[in-house]
């Protein structure tokens, strides 16, 4: 092993955490181990790793502190254990939580001397170390400018800044758009289902084809956005407003609930009834805000 590599304590072995903590020792850092019930992930223990029994012990053993823990929560609970032993070390959290639970936890690390970043993953066990992940992390630039080869090590490293809060606003940020996807998943099949065709060919043949060429077009629809200009590249609010409508009714036409499409109908509402009716569709988005974005003259 290359003890001139940068020594690692993983806190936390789970899937993700001992997988990290396996990179980490195939890449030649000294690692140290944490879990809350002792001996998980024994395959560690083959490749190097130092196994400890105290929270103390696994945070004093390194300059560089990975938590993989269920949640932000859980994290700073886990290191609330050990306050002391945070001074001089970098924190990195990938664990999911919210912005302002990094933002806290960034304050608390300071205020023990040690330096914090927060990140999520966006990635799957078997893709981590590879380019397939993503590893987005913000907070201490120190920590970042010191540590930042080594994160990297974890996948397509992204740092987007001091803010320690902006690593868990887009972690958060594109699970929302997840589950937006899903969202539209459930509504689309109950539909077809409603006349017992098959779901599986149905979203085979039909819907991913479908999808797979909107996401080429995400890009115009975000610098709309960005402009605030709202120019049409595609379809207009009021078009959109009707063709929404007609899916509502399409769906309980065939006794299908419209609880998840019913939320953006009422915003498309709103906004044709502001007079944003010719703008580009994604003037919705103002809608959300809950700011005013005034038309265009």
């Amino acid at each position: 092993m290359n003890d001139n590599r940068t020594p690692v304590t993983v806190l936390g072995l789970g899937r993700i955490g001992a997988t990290i903590a396996e990179i980490f020792l195939r890449n030649g850092h000294p690692t140290t181990v944490w879990n809350r019930s002792s001996g998980k992930a024994a395959q560690l223990d083959e490749l190097g790793a130092v196994r400890v029994e105290t929270v103390g012990e696994a945070v004093a053993a390194s300059a560089l502190i990975v938590v993989a823990a269920a949640d932000t929560a859980t994290s700073a609970a886990v290191l609330a254990s050990a306050p002391d032993a945070v001074r001089g070390r970098t924190v990195v959290n990938l664990a999911t939580g919210r912005p302002d639970e990094a933002r806290e936890l960034a304050a608390w690390i300071a205020e023990h001397h040690g330096q914090y970043l927060d990140g999520g993953i966006l990635g799957v066990p078997q893709t981590l170390g590879t380019p397939d992940t993503m590893v987005m992390y913000s907070g201490s630039p120190e920590g970042q400018a010191e540590h930042g080869e080594t994160i990297a090590e974890l996948g397509t490293a992204k740092y987007l800044g001091s803010d320690a809060g902006l690593a868990a606003l887009h972690d958060m940020a594109v699970l929302a758009g997840m589950y937006g996807l899903f969202s539209g998943f459930f509504q689309a099949v109950a539909m077809v289902d409603s006349e017992s065709f098959p779901v599986g060919e149905f979203t085979e043949s039909f819907l991913m084809p479908w999808l797979r060429s909107i996401i080429d077009v995400l890009p115009t629809m975000a610098a709309e956005i960005d402009s605030r200009q709202f120019e049409v590249n595609f379809s207009d609010l009021a078009a959109n407003q009707a063709g929404l409508r007609n899916i509502r009714a399409a769906s309980r036409n065939q006794g299908v609930a419209t609880d998840l499409l019913d939320p953006l109908q009422r915003i498309f509402d709103e906004q044709v009834e502001l007079g944003n009716g010719a703008d580009s569709f994604t003037r919705a988005v103002s809608g959300i805000l809950g700011v005013a974005v005034p038309s265009k003259s």
